[in-house]
C-alpha cells in the first residue's frame, strides 16, 4: 500500500553536524518502518508511512556521528515487533529496543524480545495515532514485564497528562517520558503546565527525552532553529542532569509543518547541554545505564 499522500519524507541529505558528539553516544529515540513487503503495516493503523528501514537508520548514525541507537516500535507496526527484532539482531549489540505488546503477550514472547535487545514497552496515550486502552490493560503488561526489569516509555500530549498521572504513579517501574510530555512552547516556561512537569520530574523514577524540537515548535522550521523549545530542553537538563535522553525521532512520522534536518538537530544539543559533563550524561552515560547495564 502507497503512503500517506501528504506525508512528508525524511531528510535524504541531512548535513554534517558542526558539533561532534562524544564516543559512544547513543541515539535514544528512532524509529524503523518495514520494508512492508517484510514487515507490513498493522490493519489498525491510522497512518501508513514510507519505507525508513534498518540500513538508512544505521548510515544516517554513522553519518550524524553516534554508535548505538534505541529503536522504539512504531505505532505503524502496531503488536508485530518483527522490523524492531530485525534492526536489534542486525546491529550487533549497538541497539536496543523498545516494544509495543498486547496484555494478553506470552512471556516466551517476552522472552525472545528480550533477548533480541528490548528493555521496554511503549504505552501511546496519542489518541491522533493509536486508541489508547484501559489503566488496567496497562496494568496487566507492566506485571508481565517487572520481572524482566523494564521500563515503560509514555507518549501523552499535555492536554491529557493530568489524567494520567495517578495511574503512572503507582507502577511500580521506571517511566521514561517522550518529548518532555509535549509541553505547549508557547506558554512558556513558567506555566503551571511545564512547572507541574518539571516537578514531578523530582521523583528518581522518571525520565524525559529532550527531543523532539521539530515537533514542539511554533517557528515552523526557521532558522533560528527552535530557539522557543530549547529553553525547556535545557531547564530539564540543568535540573535532572542524570535521568535526560536525546534522540533524533527519525524518520520523524506524522510531521506536517516540515522535515528536519538531523544535522541540524544534532547541532542543538550543545545549546541544552552546555557543559562536556552534562553532554556526556544526556548521550552516552544515561541512555547506556538505562539500556546497557
Amino acid at each position: 500500500m502507497p503512503m500517506d499522500l501528504n506525508w512528508k519524507h525524511w531528510n535524504r541529505v541531512p548535513s554534517k553536524p558542526r558539533w561532534t558528539p562524544p564516543p559512544g553516544a547513543v541515539d535514544a529515540h528512532c524509529h524503523v518502518f518495514g520494508p512492508e513487503a517484510v514487515f507490513p503495516f498493522a490493519p489498525e493503523r491510522k497512518y501508513t508511512p514510507c519505507t525508513a528501514c534498518k540500513d538508512q537508520l544505521f548510515a544516517l548514525r554513522d553519518h550524524l556521528g553516534f554508535e548505538r541507537n534505541v529503536i522504539v516500535q512504531a505505532s505503524c507496526h502496531g503488536h508485530d515487533n518483527g522490523a524492531l527484532i530485525d534492526a536489534l539482531q542486525a546491529s550487533g549489540g549497538m541497539a536496543r529496543g523498545i516494544a509495543v505488546v498486547s496484555d494478553d503477550v506470552a512471556s516466551e514472547e517476552l522472552v525472545k524480545l528480550h533477548t533480541a535487545g528490548v528493555r521496554g514497552v511503549r504505552f501511546n496515550f496519542v489518541r491522533r495515532l493509536v486508541e489508547p486502552k484501559s489503566f488496567s490493560y496497562y496494568e496487566r503488561i507492566v506485571e508481565k514485564i517487572h520481572s524482566l526489569g523494564w521500563h515503560i516509555v509514555v507518549y501523552v500530549e499535555a492536554s491529557d497528562f493530568s489524567s494520567t498521572m495517578v495511574f503512572l504513579e503507582s507502577l511500580p517501574v521506571a517511566v521514561v517520558f517522550d518529548h518532555m510530555a509535549r509541553p505547549d512552547v508557547e506558554k512558556g516556561l513558567g506555566h503551571s503546565d511545564f512547572r507541574t512537569f518539571v516537578d514531578l520530574m523530582a521523583n528518581d523514577k522518571y525520565w524525559a527525552k529532550v527531543s523532539c524540537p521539530e515537533r514542539l515548535t511554533r517557528q515552523g522550521g526557521s532558522q533560528d532553529l527552535y530557539s522557543d523549545v530549547v529553553p525547556f530542553m535545557e531547564r530539564l537538563v540543568d535540573l535532572y542532569p542524570d535521568r535526560v535522553l536525546w534522540g533524533t525521532d527519525w524518520p520523524h512520522p506524522n510531521m506536517k509543518s516540515h522535515m528536519p534536518d538531523d544535522g541540524q538537530l544534532v547541532d542543538l544539543i550543545p545549546k541544552i547541554a552546555g557543559s562536556e559533563e552534562k553532554q556526556r550524561k544526556l548521550l552516552v552515560d544515561n541512555p547506556m545505564r538505562l539500556y546497557w547495564s
